[in-house]
């Protein structure tokens, strides 16, 4: 099978595999585990934070950072597109108490500035709830993996200093964003307060993620991983892979890039499939087949050919391109799609 539902699908690399049969372990919880403790300090310096904490997902990671900014009632912000919404089973609400004040996103994944402020709550106005957090996505997964621009983070940023609101980013693929922008990943973390960034996605290792920030903010971020059953023993087996994700699968990305935007091209150019070229600026792209054919169907008959998409509800359908997917995959998968659309029910 030629695998495009996401990236979460690669397989770790032989030097990862190696680095985890190695590995130098201690305890974690005491914050004696080495390979953990190199994992965490290289993560904070790719992003520029004084420090980060290793975590079992990027949906753990995001709830611990929304714990260490937000009390129970405390308001968070958010676009209605963003992961934290949409695939983390309201974890936030359910366990932290902290209700979504949704603004809509655009196409590319903003939520207007001017929203955002008159969102922002009055401070001891008798009932209303305090906003604790403003979170944004960075690549924006539902948006066909956008970059947010750097000119927008900044505004954002600045409008949150002004009401004393931290800013969270949920970058699970920053480095896909990095990649897309030409810049160090440092540079699009410096405009939020905490970061978390997926191991497991576009870098291919097998487990985990990393929240950054403050010293002081990843302490409270490590209390509430212990809340959310997340402190480990002897984790240096899986950070090691992850130490090895982050020296050598970032400056591969944009391949990536170069394979999804063929793909994109590609699928362009099928009658019957409609996609948004201007949004495919990393490893994502997302296109819809109806009304020729019904979605489901469409999937379904990829499949039967050897080449695995998402169903991806109203959005349409999904390809992501990874480590692991070759030009030879992209032409493949391009061939399959114009069968399936010429001739949809699968033999």
């Amino acid at each position: 099978m030629i695998d495009l539902r996401s990236d979460t699908v690669t397989q770790p690399t032989d030097a990862m595999r190696a680095a985890m049969a190695n590995a130098v372990v201690g305890d974690d919880q005491y914050g004696e585990d080495p390979s953990v403790r190199e994992l965490e300090a290289l993560g904070a310096r790719l992003l520029g934070k004084e420090a980060a904490v290793f975590v079992a997902s990027g949906t753990m990671g995001n709830l611990a950072a929304l714990l260490a900014w937000c009390g129970r009632g405390d308001e968070i912000i958010m676009g209605d597109e963003c992961h934290i919404f949409w695939y983390e089973s309201g974890g936030a609400a359910a366990l932290g108490g902290m209700p979504f004040a949704l603004l809509p996103n655009t196409r590319t994944g903003e939520i207007d500035l001017d929203r955002v402020r008159k969102m922002i709550r009055q401070k001891n106005r008798p009932g209303y709830p305090r906003t604790g957090v403003i979170c944004i996505e960075n690549t924006h997964n539902r948006c066909g993996g956008v970059p947010l621009r750097q000119e927008y983070l900044t505004q954002l940023a600045a409008l949150a200093r002004e009401h004393d609101v931290p800013v969270h980013m949920d970058g699970a693929r920053i480095f896909n964003a990095a990649a897309a922008l030409d810049l160090p990943a440092e540079e699009i973390a410096r405009n939020a307060d905490s970061v978390q960034f997926c191991l497991t996605k576009c870098l291919a290792a097998p487990v985990g993620s990393l929240i950054a920030g403050s010293a002081d903010f990843v302490q409270r971020a490590r209390a509430g991983r212990k809340i959310l059953g997340g402190a480990m023993r002897q984790a240096g087996v899986i950070a090691a892979a992850g130490i090895v994700a982050l020296q050598t699968m970032i400056d591969r990305l944009p391949e990536d890039h170069r394979r999804a935007r063929r793909l994109a091209e590609g699928l362009a150019q099928i009658d019957g499939i409609t996609i948004d070229l201007d949004v495919v600026q990393s490893n994502i792209v997302i296109f819809k087949v109806e009304p020729a054919i019904d979605q489901a169907e469409f999937v379904a008959a990829m499949k039967a050919r050897g080449v695995l998409v998402s169903n991806y509800g109203t959005r349409g359908a999904r390809m992501v391109t990874h480590y692991g997917i070759s030009d030879d995959d992209i032409a493949t998968a391009l061939e399959v799609a114009r069968t399936v659309m010429s001739a949809p029910v699968a033999a």
